[in-house]
């Protein structure tokens, strides 16, 4: 018997392949907003960053997260993904 393979995501910021369950999946959702998906489930577009204050650095500053979900992030959106990342 074969074993169930593991779903992989690449990272946005540094793009190593892991596993889904060790990244975090940003989505913007039906009605447009933007949070952090910890379920891996919610409906919307969904990027995925490390979880890593150095990975989330990196996407804010080249606002590639921005340009991926196309829609502009605030700083305050940023700042609840990296209450998530920290509180990990």
């Amino acid at each position: 018997m074969q074993a169930k393979k593991k779903p992989t995501r690449t990272c946005m910021s540094c793009n190593e392949k892991k596993e889904k369950q060790d990244l975090l999946r940003i989505v913007r959702t039906v009605d447009g907003n933007i949070e952090p998906d910890l379920t891996g489930k919610k409906n919307g577009r969904g990027a995925y960053i490390c979880k890593s204050e150095e990975c989330l650095n990196r996407v804010i500053k080249s606002k590639r997260l921005e340009r991926v979900l196309e829609k502009e992030i605030s700083e305050s959106i940023y700042e609840s993904i990296r209450g998530v990342i920290i509180g990990k």
